[in-house]
């Protein structure tokens, strides 16, 4: 792969790694399912001008995903970022893909080999071991929140594998905007102190709305999308790995998080885990040795 390439992917990474503590800061100002529903807002409005309309087959499914996607995934995540450390949660995130595999068995009817139910195990005793860690344990609600907006991640993608595929950007567009009024009406269901929010928010919640929007949503999307067209995606894959890597050294430098031993072997241990499910090593064996004949 191109070094060019390289630069690009790793920079996706580290722009959804700072995703985290974005969000973080912003969850301090806003009510996190309202937040949620000015990231999509704006996404919406930016994006949909040059994006295409869906069809008449593709308006429900997406209309789906933005509910999995969008409201759950994405609702479940903030909420529990509004509650738990950005390092913790991003850890934690990375269970989407275990989750992912289990799904395909059940509605796929795909097999395991010995190595991806070995990754499965490996993930979620990792996360377990970050259960077990004091500064977690004592908000374990919101690490299950973290967990179920895994969940909710792997069903989106299952949408989008079986009626797919979308094109990317009209689905960035539309399934933002059919979220924000699933999500206001949420919002306005089970948050107070909206309006208010908007008055009294200082700038650095501000700019990690205006980072979620325009550097995780649009940009980093956007560089993946033209990545995935011209590169491998199997070569692709393992540098997204490096997210919640990224995502403990910024929350360490900006939030004072601390870097704990249970938070690093949990992270070492669930990083592990998705990558012996998500990286296809034969493959790269076989490569390997044709470049080198």
């Amino acid at each position: 792969m191109p070094a060019r390439s390289i630069l690009l992917v790793i920079l996706v990474a580290a722009l959804w790694g700072g995703n985290f503590v974005a969000v973080k800061v912003s969850t301090g100002d806003f009510p996190p399912i309202f937040l949620l529903t000015l990231r999509f807002a704006f996404v919406a409005a930016l994006v949909l001008p040059f994006a295409k309309r869906p069809s008449r087959q593709e308006l429900l499914p997406v209309l789906a995903i933005s509910a999995a996607l969008g409201g759950l995934h994405f609702g479940l995540m903030f909420t529990g970022l509004s509650r738990i450390e950005a390092s913790t949660a991003a850890i934690a995130t990375q269970l989407g893909v275990p989750f992912s595999t289990l799904l395909a068995v059940v509605l796929f009817r795909e097999t395991l080999g010995w190595r991806r139910i070995l990754g499965v195990a490996v993930a979620f005793s990792g996360v377990a071991l970050l259960a077990g860690a004091p500064e977690v344990a004592t908000d374990i609600p919101g690490l299950a929140m973290i967990v179920a907006a895994a969940f909710a991640w792997a069903v989106a993608n299952t949408i989008i594998k079986r009626f797919g595929p979308f094109d990317p950007f009209m689905l960035t567009a539309w399934m933002a905007l059919f979220a924000v009024p699933q999500l206001l009406a949420l919002s306005l269901l089970i948050e107070s102190g909206q309006w208010r929010s908007l008055a009294q928010a200082q700038w650095p919640a501000w700019a990690g709305v205006a980072y979620t929007v325009l550097g995780s949503s649009i940009l980093a999307y956007g560089i993946w999308y033209s990545l995935i067209n011209t590169s491998d995606v199997s070569r692709l894959v393992p540098f997204t790995l490096l997210a919640p890597v990224f995502a403990l050294f910024a929350a360490a430098t900006l939030l004072g998080e601390p870097l704990t031993l249970p938070l690093i072997a949990g992270a070492a241990l669930t990083i592990l885990g998705v990558a012996l499910c998500e990286i296809r090593f034969r493959r790269w064996r076989r490569r390997s040795r044709l470049n080198l004949e």
